[in-house]
């Protein structure tokens, strides 16, 4: 990255245009590329990229940031695993929560259902039982005692890690959970769960066929947001676990129709 040049240091205004400029081209930045291009210190960086997140610009990730993330474009699970981290490891502790001695539950692909995985392990549940298609789940997972893991097998989708098309959805028919946790691109009150893949959202509206109960696990920017893909119908969940950002107008949409709002 060309450094700019010191001798003719910028305004914050102008400085905080040339990141978006830098944004733009590359998706995303750190905090370290920043501080050698414009040659000032990571505590303006970051002041300058909370003030950028602030006005909604850009997207604070771990470390730096991101532009603001489409919901009907499919981006890597790396990139996103760097958004929203903080909300994502409340949301994944609350869940963890949920989950007692002997429940069967799915946990489809996505980092959020990643990180509920990530609290399972840590919290030493035994006897439980997880079903997933996402290598990230299965990873976090294997090893971890008393868990038993069945992994739902397919065609593997690079940008997500995440097994699909009728292999998986042929694995479902003999199975049944008590809870499934749904990590989401999009919550639309009206038009409800979405994402950017057809194939993906398929398999997750049979996902919601085979379990008793449902929660979605999604971080606040998700909400009000529709992607491409039609996963299933908002009267078909039971609980949302979210974060204190969520829009009230939202949650208490969600509470009229009976559906339980966690805000961790």
């Amino acid at each position: 990255m060309p450094r700019a040049n010191s001798a003719n240091p910028l305004l914050p205004e102008q400085r905080r245009r040339k990141i978006l400029d830098l944004l733009e081209q590359k998706g995303q930045i750190t905090v370290r590329d920043l501080v050698e291009h414009f040659a000032i210190s990571a505590v303006t960086v970051r002041s300058d990229l909370d003030a950028l997140g602030a006005t909604g610009a850009v997207v604070r990730s771990h470390g730096g940031a991101v532009r603001q993330l489409e919901p009907t474009r499919d981006y890597p699970l790396r990139l996103k695993a760097s958004v929203h981290r903080a909300e994502k490891v409340q949301i994944g502790r609350a869940a963890a929560k949920l989950v007692q001695p002997g429940d069967v539950i799915i946990l489809d692909s996505g980092t959020t259902t990643t990180e509920v995985a990530r609290q399972l392990r840590d919290r030493a549940i035994h006897g439980i039982t997880v079903i997933s298609n996402a290598m990230s789940v299965i990873s976090e997972l294997a090893d971890a005692p008393g868990v038993s893991v069945i992994g739902i097998g397919g065609v593997l989708r690079p940008v997500s890690l995440s097994f699909v098309g009728p292999q998986a959805e042929a694995m479902l028919h003999d199975l049944h959970a008590d809870r499934l946790f749904l990590a989401v691109d999009g919550f639309d009150l009206e038009h409800g769960l979405t994402t950017p893949d057809v194939l993906e959202a398929h398999l997750n509206g049979l996902l919601m066929g085979v379990a008793k109960e449902i929660t979605v696990v999604a971080d606040s920017s998700k909400l009000g947001r529709r992607s491409v893909s039609r996963i299933g119908s908002t009267n078909q969940i039971h609980r949302l676990i979210t974060d204190t950002k969520a829009p009230q107008e939202f949650v208490k949409a969600l509470r009229a129709l009976g559906i339980e709002v966690i805000q961790a």
